[in-house]
């Protein structure tokens, strides 16, 4: 599970690096559902590794989508 829940937080930070770029911030709605997903396998280990790269780029992409207006 932590494997799991680290790789799908990598994943995760390099689609909200692609979605920087202006035109792509819809990208962002994706990355914070695989960060729920990240956080919920992340939540089940002893080391939180993973939880904390989950909810550290879905704390990055919701400001993201907060500043974008929620599509740009």
């Amino acid at each position: 599970m932590q494997i799991l829940s680290v790789l799908v937080g990598l994943i995760c930070a390099v689609l909200f690096v692609i979605g920087l770029i202006p035109g792509l911030g819809w990208l962002q709605w994706a990355v914070l559902a695989g960060c729920v997903l990240g956080i919920i396998f992340g939540s089940f280990c002893q080391r939180k590794i993973g939880l904390t790269i989950n909810i550290s780029v879905a704390l990055c992409a919701a400001l993201r989508l907060f500043l974008g207006g929620g599509i740009l």
